[in-house]
């Protein structure tokens, strides 16, 4: 797709709108219709990196940031190149994007729905950023994707599992390279009935949004689908940090398994009560007890520390996978940074390398053009393995880890080990799955804010 050059007519701007709403993108005359929201003109283009550097998701949030500031380096000819040496795809030069220098704005989600759609908003009215890559939260992500398809730009999900990112809340101009819920359940639930039988009476704790209740839905159903029986299933509040009067319950419940539908910070302080209560220690139904985290992150272990030790969860990434994306990324980071990248870095790296080559590939920074480069795009050595990014609902398709708390760490870094590389197609889906939204579920259409 060539290039096309545009004229600018001048600039009209909305008030803010209740809940949303972004300034209207720039007016341009019909000989330029094609131009888009925050078109480069000059010799940079900036993309927009919104993650919680503050909240209970704020570790993995400094670490997604670490990773894109390693992947604006790599792209623009910096350092030793990372995964521009290993991916699949040959566009990217390490010259910029199109030839322009890659700069970057950041912003703070807080881990809240309303400070990442007011930091991406300014992002892309204030700073003029084309994309926006990050989050670690799938309540942000949801509301942060709303916003870029409105404002028409490129939403390139950072950390974001619950379901409904490209299910119900899927839009046309948002990408996730992230797995989701109903991977983790499909990749898990073998390996628990390997591991725990098929007769388990299972409690659930639940961080009380959409992330929470996805994970929660996807986990009773796989683990009822190997006879395991659903004792109760409590939600708790995302700001809380002692979960003592919610593991309190489940010792007169008659579960012998405790979920947790938590993440971070909910995580650690969550599973530190369960230990201190003496769950672990205990024989329930003739069983010994135990405790399953659907979705790992090594920051999570590493706080958890003894806690974490045989504890089952997945993983969208592990840093000790072998294949030669993922080497190459981890010598790149811990080169730079002194320590192996986290899951959610890793997720980050991937997102804005992958923007910055559908860009290359597609000729233009036009959304619509880089949403349809982005879209059955099959690719390789990024990390992960062969992944496809599906067209119907924008999530990509790739093995999925099943990992344990390591019982005898060597260091602070391998404090969970890889049980299980679960196939692609043992977690793939029809796009119209009922968890996915079903037949209503639609992307929309693209919106280049022309």
């Amino acid at each position: 797709m060539s290039k096309t050059n545009y004229t600018r007519r001048g600039v009209l701007k909305t008030g803010a709108v209740a809940g949303a709403g972004v300034a209207l993108p720039t007016i341009f005359t019909a000989q330029s219709a094609a131009a888009y929201t925050n078109e480069p003109t000059g010799s940079t283009v900036t993309l927009g990196f919104n993650v919680p550097q503050t909240g209970p998701y704020a570790d993995e949030g400094n670490d997604e940031l670490l990773a894109q500031q390693l992947a604006v380096e790599h792209l623009n000819g910096m350092g030793d190149g990372g995964c521009l040496n290993t991916f699949s795809s040959k566009a990217l030069k390490g010259n910029g994007i199109l030839g322009k220098k890659v700069e970057f704005v950041t912003g703070d989600t807080q881990t809240k729905s309303d400070a990442a759609r007011a930091s991406a908003k300014s992002m892309i009215e204030k700073d003029g950023a084309v994309m926006i890559n990050g989050g670690s939260s799938s309540g942000v992500a949801v509301a942060v994707q709303g916003l870029c398809q409105e404002a028409g730009v490129i939403f390139m999900a950072g950390l974001t599992h619950a379901n409904d990112t490209t299910g119900k809340d899927r839009k046309a101009n948002g990408f996730r390279h992230f797995f989701n819920a109903y991977m983790s359940g499909a990749a898990l639930a073998p390996v628990l009935a390997k591991e725990m039988g098929n007769d388990r009476n299972a409690y659930h704790l639940t961080a009380d949004y959409n992330w929470g209740w996805t994970q929660e839905e996807s986990i009773v159903a796989s683990t009822e689908a190997l006879g395991w029986n659903t004792v109760n299933t409590v939600k708790t509040p995302l700001a809380s940090t002692d979960f003592s009067s919610y593991i309190a319950p489940i010792l007169n419940s008659g579960a012998d398994t405790l979920v947790l539908n938590h993440y971070g910070g909910n995580m650690i302080n969550s599973l530190t009560n369960a230990v201190q209560f003496g769950l672990l220690d205990k024989v329930v139904n003739g069983k010994d007890f135990k405790i399953v985290v659907p979705l790992y992150s090594e920051l999570m272990a590493a706080g958890a520390g003894e806690n974490i030790k045989g504890v089952l969860g997945s993983m969208n990434y592990n840093w000790q996978l072998q294949n030669e994306g993922s080497k190459q990324f981890v010598k790149s980071f811990g080169e730079k940074y002194g320590k192996p990248p986290s899951n959610s870095a890793q997720t980050c790296y991937a997102q804005v390398l992958l923007y910055a080559d559908a860009c290359e590939r597609a000729g233009t920074f036009d959304p619509c053009g880089v949403a349809a480069a982005l879209e059955n795009f099959e690719f390789d050595g990024l990390g992960n393995g062969k992944t496809l990014y599906r067209a119907d609902d924008h999530q990509c398709f790739k093995d999925v880890l099943v990992v344990r708390g390591a019982q005898n760490p060597t260091n602070a870094y391998d404090t969970l080990e890889i049980v299980e590389v679960t196939p692609a197609d043992q977690v793939t889906y029809a796009p119209n799955h009922p968890m996915f939204g079903g037949d209503e579920a639609t992307l929309g259409t693209c919106n280049s804010g022309a």
